[in-house]
């Protein structure tokens, strides 16, 4: 238990028979659960969960009958952790690459300031990461955090594919698990249905780790770019529909749209008058043509950069409005104690 809440932590693992061990034997004494999900391993990751669970009654066993992705194993430790009453759930890998020992970082913002889904980030504050972390993960990881921002709405966020994250129980509940994605990948996803669902999200510095001679990391660069980036486009539009169709219309819908259709013709048909300039002699090229071609450009890079503009100052406003609720929540339960 921590500042008298009751804790789980949750563990993805598939393939992890080495790393496993020292991953649960450096659980610190605050979690009152472990939930372990064996993501059908076919290693002896099981076993080895089974034997130190006979030594440490928290650890609870969790297995698939199917390959199901990262994200499921996590899904369904957040479910049964909710369903045996803990108030926050926090998720680490089963690599021992996360600092379990800085789990209050994540657990603070929850408890004192209203946040309901805590995420680790490895660049704060000039975090070791800038170090450590190899040159191909840190562009790809800004790159995707930078994606991630756009399809969120929620411009705070950084180091978006960091799985060290806690959640509190109100953000387990309001979240529609069923349509969240299973894959690799899930990390974004997950930051960008909280995030649709109304709720308040908040990064936390924390410490990379990266042994020497452990393959750590089953992500591939370029695939894994290549997997998500529809993910989290197909994300997006389904946060646009919902919030600003749905919930209550906003033109920055028709600025995206419009914007997105400018620049898709904008740069088809800067691809076409290249081409035919460098391989057929350019007679397709004309003065009207490119002059078209860059107003498409132009027109369609301002409707998208307005769209985010607006999405922007709608995140401000919403961030102001969770302040003002979590002041004046606090307000009231001063007021409640208040002896007579």
């Amino acid at each position: 238990m921590y500042r008298d809440q009751k804790i789980s932590l949750v563990i993805p693992a598939y393939n992890e028979e080495k790393l496993i061990r020292p991953t649960l034997e450096g659980v610190p004494e605050f979690f009152d659960k472990v939930y372990v999900v064996d993501d059908a391993s076919p290693d002896r990751q099981a076993e080895v969960v089974r034997e130190l669970a006979e030594k440490d009654p928290r650890i609870e066993l969790i297995q698939h009958e199917r390959n199901m992705g990262p994200g499921q194993g996590i899904i369904s430790g957040y479910l049964k952790s909710y369903e045996d009453g803990y108030d926050i759930a926090i998720v680490c890998g089963g690599d021992a690459q996360m600092p379990l020992d800085e789990s209050s970082i994540l657990m603070d913002p929850i408890i004192d300031e209203g946040v309901d889904y805590c995420k680790g980030n490895r660049f704060m504050n000039q975090g070791n990461a800038f170090d450590i972390m190899p040159a191909t993960r840190f562009w790809g990881n800004t790159l995707l955090s930078l994606m991630t921002k756009v399809a969120s709405g929620n411009y705070d966020v950084f180091d978006v594919v960091d799985g060290f994250v806690a959640i509190s129980r109100r953000g387990i509940e309001r979240v529609d698990w069923s349509k969240a994605w299973k894959g690799y990948g899930y990390p974004m996803d997950f930051v960008i249905r909280v995030s649709a669902a109304g709720l308040v999200i908040k990064d936390a510095p924390r410490t990379a780790i990266y042994t020497p001679g452990e393959r750590q990391s089953q992500i591939k660069g370029f695939r894994y770019m290549m997997r998500v980036t529809p993910m989290i486009f197909k994300a997006f539009l389904e946060r646009m529909t919902l919030r600003y169709v749905f919930a209550d219309f906003h033109p920055l819908v028709l600025l995206y749209a419009l914007g997105g259709i400018c620049t898709a013709f904008g740069g088809l048909s800067a691809i076409v008058l290249g081409f035919d300039k460098i391989f057929l002699g350019g007679e397709a090229v004309t003065g009207p043509r490119s002059i078209l071609t860059a107003l498409l450009l132009i027109s369609g890079s301002i409707g998208i950069i307005g769209a985010m503009a607006m999405d922007i100052q709608n995140f401000q406003h919403q961030k102001l409005m969770q302040k003002m609720d979590l002041l004046l929540g606090k307000g009231s339960k001063k007021i409640l104690k208040r002896p007579q």
